[in-house]
């Protein structure tokens, strides 16, 4: 049978959805490939948050599709959010495509590669306002890591985002389902699993996830994020939690109960504040202002003093003054990031932003993001000099991919560590390692401990 691969863009709900595509087309009988340049079948699974991402598949494809000249039997694909977007007018871009699927459309991959190979041509978008089927994947041989969706869609509607017109109404799945799921992938072998959803710490509150007849939550949780996250806690087998993306809303006196009580709930939450001038906050529609992010921030401290918390930035918002942006510096520093993922605001077609004057030129908003990204660094390597000398748990990942005679692993709080493997170390393996140099986001240590 011909053999498929993947390029992935964007964000985790993607890796998700391909691993969902790659069992389908194993299960139809396909196999999957080692490299791009041995493969029969190539799909693109895409990203529309920025347009620097849309760009980025739109090349690829287009370089995919140029190799068909030389190899008239391979077949392109796309899916995900780009799909969704622009629909039908992605074969005006690339029209040699052979297939465009939008967004909860994982299992119309397989047909959809069936259909290409008998030369026909395939559009499928999802109706964004019914009730999904969740993606679920397969368990790669050796895996101690998962993904698994617990929640699709978004109701939030911030101005600059384009997520809800590709991913749909927010959607809890039925919480029997996930801990099913979680349940067979501690019995294959997964010690790891991370809970995904657009804005996860909604989980249930718009759809039921527990039956009505569900007993009550032995630890007395009641809303139902971190009832289920109790729950997955005491599946056999799993040990470590981890769930993004969170909002300050979310940040409940049962969540920071749970940090502070749950032993496999990692104490590392990527908690996106996108600005830090509360002006800028409100036209963004985020729903907070500077003041409560801080607040949430300064009660999860106090019940988890290690807890580690990475962001989300904007720069260059419609109306961003000097002003506004200096409390974004201020509020950064305030907050002390682990590390902030940094973006210059780019207009989405379809979003209440894009209607407005996007009035931060392209050089303020790159002088902006280089300004945010050396406060980060110089953070980061502060925040981790601190770590010097202490001890360290991490579950092995496997060889570093820079170099092949150390190892890698993540803290409960999400920090990289490399360090020198002993013989017999297996991926999975909890080790204990002490810390002897650091790097802005790594950290390095020598032999493990035991």
């Amino acid at each position: 049978m011909p053999s498929f691969i993947f390029h992935t863009y964007g964000c985790q709900m993607n890796v998700r959805e391909s691993e969902a595509a790659a069992k389908a087309l194993l299960d139809a009988g396909f196999t999957a490939a080692p490299d791009e340049a041995s493969a029969d079948i190539i799909i693109v699974n895409s990203c529309s948050v920025r347009q620097k991402a849309e760009d980025k598949a739109l090349g690829k494809l287009g370089l995919l599709c140029a190799t068909k000249r030389e190899r008239p039997n391979r077949v392109v694909g796309l899916m995900g959010c780009m799909a969704q977007r622009l629909g039908k007018e992605v074969f005006k871009h690339i029209p040699t495509l052979d297939f465009s699927i939008g967004t909860r459309c994982a299992d119309r991959v397989a047909p959809a590669v069936m259909a290409a190979i008998h030369g026909e041509h395939t559009l499928a978008m999802s109706d964004l306002h019914a009730q999904p089927d969740a993606p679920t994947g397969h368990v790669t041989e050796g895996a101690f890591s998962a993904f698994v969706t617990i929640l699709l869609g978004c109701n939030r509607r911030c101005t600059y985002c384009i997520v809800p017109d590709v991913r749909g109404d927010e959607w809890s799945r039925p919480a029997r389902d996930i801990l099913k799921e979680i349940e067979g992938l501690a019995a294959a072998g997964i010690q790891e699993v991370t809970l995904l959803g657009q804005s996860i710490m909604n989980y249930g509150l718009r759809t039921p996830a527990f039956d009505e007849n569900e007993p009550p939550s032995p630890g007395g949780y009641t809303i139902p994020f971190p009832r289920l996250l109790e729950a997955v806690a005491a599946i056999p087998g799993i040990k470590r939690i981890r769930f993004t993306s969170g909002h300050p809303s979310g940040v409940t006196d049962e969540l920071i109960r749970l940090y502070k009580e749950e032993p496999k709930l990692c104490h590392h939450l990527h908690l996106p504040v996108q600005s830090g001038s509360t002006t800028v906050l409100s036209r963004m529609r985020r729903g907070y202002t500077r003041t409560q992010y801080l607040e949430a921030l300064a009660r999860l401290r106090q019940a988890a003093p290690d807890i580690a918390i990475t962001t989300d930035v904007i720069v260059g918002f419609p109306g961003e003054t000097e002003a506004d942006f200096e409390e974004t510096r201020t509020l950064m520093e305030a907050a002390q990031f682990d590390n902030a993922f940094i973006f210059k605001y780019s207009p989405r077609p379809g979003t209440v932003s894009a209607t407005w004057e996007d009035d931060v030129s392209e050089e303020e908003k790159s002088r902006r993001n280089h300004v945010l990204l050396d406060d980060q660094d110089a953070r980061g390597r502060a925040l981790n000099a601190s770590l010097l000398g202490s001890t360290q748990t991490v579950l092995a990942e496997g060889p570093s991919l820079r170099n092949a005679s150390r190892w890698s692993g993540r803290t409960s709080t999400n920090k990289i560590v490399i360090f020198k493997p002993y013989d017999g170390l297996q991926v999975g393996d909890s080790v204990t390692v002490k810390i002897g140099r650091v790097a802005p986001q790594t950290l390095y240590a020598e032999d493990c401990i035991d």
